[in-house]
């Protein structure tokens, strides 16, 4: 459906903001794009195969999704706007604004789609979320063959994939014989926690280091049926440095 010479009012005003707008017609196909949409989709087009944005003008919304029904299903039942982050390509990243616009008689004539491109917004985050995550848990070398982890909070799956990824990086690049997983931050010993921290021991062992823990606080002892009797465990750092010098080869 082309644009009509009485929805061109209605374009002249889209065209002023800033940000990118794409209009669709009620079967989803594309017939309107302003000058900023143009600029964002002069890189995005050719990632569909498309050598100008120009080219899209008349194409179906489904041919950018991977699953078009379930499009197609939220836009049916579309009656205000709806914001959702896209990721187009995993090279840009949208905060979208779908807007339905009704004719007199309530039909749905068009959909506004108003893009903004977050895309160095979502590269910080991520970056500090990664610098947030790899600070979260210390590795710390406290002797020639040993390292110490304090480990605090809880231990979720992504913290613990984390640990043991960077932990038996650190123990087989640095020839670590001993660590020490300090559990004094942990505020809960649980059943998970248990069957983390075991993950953990067995991964050293496959790479010839010990795991000592110590800070076995009065609190979490009182928790510990959940415990690997296997483990060697400590009262404090001081203790478990003394056994690593005693029996540091």
């Amino acid at each position: 459906m082309a644009i009509m010479t009485s929805d061109l009012t209605m374009t002249d005003a889209l065209n002023s903001i800033g940000e990118s707008i794409l209009l669709a017609d009620h079967n989803y196909d594309l017939v309107w794009m302003n000058d900023a949409a143009r600029d964002l989709f002069s890189d995005i087009a050719p990632l569909f195969g498309y050598k100008s944005p120009d080219d899209l003008i008349g194409v179906n919304m489904d041919k950018f999704h991977s699953y078009p029904f379930k499009q197609r299903g939220l836009m049916e039942g579309l009656s205000k706007k709806h914001q959702v982050r896209i990721n187009i390509k995993n090279r840009f990243v949208a905060d979208t604004v779908i807007t339905p616009m009704k004719n007199a008689e309530g039909e749905t004539s068009y959909y506004t789609i108003m893009l903004m491109d977050v895309t160095t917004k979502t590269e910080e985050e991520e970056r500090k979320d990664h610098l947030i995550e790899s600070l979260s848990i210390p590795i710390l070398k406290v002797w020639d063959h040993a390292v110490a982890v304090p480990l605090i909070g809880d231990l979720d799956e992504k913290r613990v994939d984390h640990l043991i990824s960077s932990l038996l990086k650190k123990c087989t690049e640095g020839d670590i014989q001993y660590a020490l997983l300090d559990l004094s931050g942990i505020h809960k010993f649980n059943d998970q926690f248990s069957r983390h921290l075991k993950q953990l021991n067995q991964s050293l062992q496959l790479v010839g280091t010990e795991c000592l823990v110590v800070g076995i606080t009065p609190r979490l002892a009182l928790s510990f049926q959940y415990f690997d009797k296997g483990l060697k465990t400590f009262k404090n750092t001081y203790a478990g440095l003394r056994y690593i010098i005693q029996h540091d080869s």
